[in-house]
C-alpha cells in the first residue's frame, strides 16, 4: 500500500507540473498584453516597460515559469509587491492581491458545494439505482428509469433559477442560496447550500441511478451470485452483501473521472446563485487576462481532482476484497 501511494503521489506531482506548464504557455497565445491590462487604458511606453520588468515579464518564458514553480516551494520576491512567502502563486494582475490568499478565502465555498453535491449524488443515485435493480421490471423500476432520463436532460442554468423562483421566492421553503461558514453555524451552512447541492446533483444523480441499476443487474447474473443462492442464502443477503460490492467498483471509477466535470458544474452553479467561490476567480481571471490567478485556480483545481482520484483508488481495496493494491 505504501509503495502504491508513493507512486500515485509522484505521478500526481508530474501531472500537476505538466498542467501548470501547459496553462502557462497557452496563456501567452492570447494576443492581449497582461502588462498593459495591469497598467490601464492610458499607459506610457516607459511605464509599460517598468511594469513588465517589475512583474518579471521581460525575461524568457521558461525563466518566468521556473520562477513561478520555485515560488510555490521557496517563496518569491517581487519588485512591485515585495516578499511573497511559500506557497507563493504570485499576485493578481487585476486586484494586486496574493493569489494564494484569494484562493484560500474562496476555496471553502467551492469545496462545500462540490462535497455536498457528491454526497447527494452518491447517496440518492446509488440508492435509487439499487432499488430499481431490486425491483427490476416492476413499476418502481420503470419510474426510477424514466426519472433518470428526465433528470439527465436538465441543465444547471435552467433548473437553478426555476427552483429558486418556486422554492425561495414563491413558497419560501428554504433561504436564498449563500455561503455561511460551517464553523459559524452548521445549520445555516446546510440550509443555504441545500438548493445549490440539489441543482448541481440532478444531472449526475440521474446518470448514477442508471449506472447503478445496470451494474447491479449485471452482478446479479454472475456465477458467484448464483452459487450463493444455491447454498441457501436469501436474496436480500446476496443482494446487499455480495452483489453491491462488485457493482461499486466501476461506479467509483466513473465517479473519479466525473470529479472534473463536477468541479466544472460547481463553477456554473456558483455563477447561477452568485456564490463567491473559485469559479468567480476563474471567470474573472479569464476576463482580465490575469495569468497568476488563472494559474493558481487551475493548479488548485487539478490538485483537488488528482487527490480525490487517489482516495477513490484506495477505496477499491476496502469495498471489494478481490482488489489488491501492490
Amino acid at each position: 500500500m505504501t509503495s502504491y501511494l508513493v507512486r500515485r503521489v509522484t505521478g500526481a506531482l508530474v501531472i500537476l507540473v505538466i498542467i501548470s506548464a501547459i496553462t502557462f504557455y497557452l496563456f501567452y497565445a492570447v494576443p492581449r498584453d497582461p502588462a498593459r491590462a495591469f497598467c490601464g487604458k492610458i499607459c506610457q511606453p516607459e511605464t509599460l516597460a517598468l511594469i513588465r520588468h517589475n512583474l518579471g515579464m521581460d525575461e524568457p518564458l521558461f525563466v518566468q515559469y521556473w520562477h513561478w514553480l520555485v515560488g510555490i516551494f521557496a517563496g518569491r520576491d517581487f519588485v512591485q509587491f515585495g516578499s511573497c512567502p511559500a506557497p507563493c502563486l504570485g499576485y493578481s494582475f487585476a486586484t494586486q492581491e496574493p493569489v494564494f490568499s484569494a484562493i484560500v478565502d474562496r476555496f471553502p465555498v467551492t469545496l462545500s458545494l462540490t462535497l455536498g453535491a457528491s454526497v447527494v449524488i452518491l447517496a440518492f443515485g446509488i440508492l435509487t439505482g439499487m432499488i430499481a435493480a431490486w425491483k427490476v421490471g416492476q413499476p418502481l423500476d420503470k419510474i426510477a428509469s424514466s426519472s433518470s432520463v428526465i433528470g439527465a436532460s436538465l441543465q444547471i442554468y435552467f433548473v437553478g433559477p426555476l427552483l429558486a423562483f418556486y422554492l425561495v421566492d414563491t413558497m419560501q421553503l428554504i433561504p436564498r442560496p449563500s455561503y455561511v461558514p460551517i464553523t459559524e453555524n452548521p445549520l445555516d451552512w446546510f440550509t443555504h447550500l441545500l438548493l445549490p447541492w440539489v441543482v448541481l446533483s440532478i444531472i449526475f444523480t440521474a446518470n448514477y441511478t442508471r449506472m447503478t441499476r445496470s451494474q447491479m443487474v449485471e452482478q446479479l447474473a454472475e456465477d458467484y451470485v448464483r452459487t450463493a443462492r444455491a447454498k441457501g442464502m436469501s436474496s436480500r443477503t446476496v443482494f446487499f452483501r455480495f452483489a453491491w460490492r462488485g457493482a461499486m467498483i466501476p461506479i467509483l471509477t466513473i465517479f473519479g473521472v466525473d470529479l472534473a466535470t463536477l468541479l466544472g458544474g460547481a463553477i456554473i452553479t456558483e455563477q447561477t446563485f452568485s456564490l463567491h467561490g473559485i469559479g468567480e476567480l476563474a471567470v474573472r481571471a479569464v476576463q482580465n487576462t490575469d495569468l497568476p490567478m488563472l494559474l493558481g485556480v487551475t493548479i488548485v483545481g487539478a490538485a483537488a481532482i488528482v487527490l480525490l482520484n487517489i482516495v477513490v483508488d484506495v477505496l477499491y481495496a476496502f469495498i471489494d476484497p478481490r482488489v489488491r493494491l501492490s
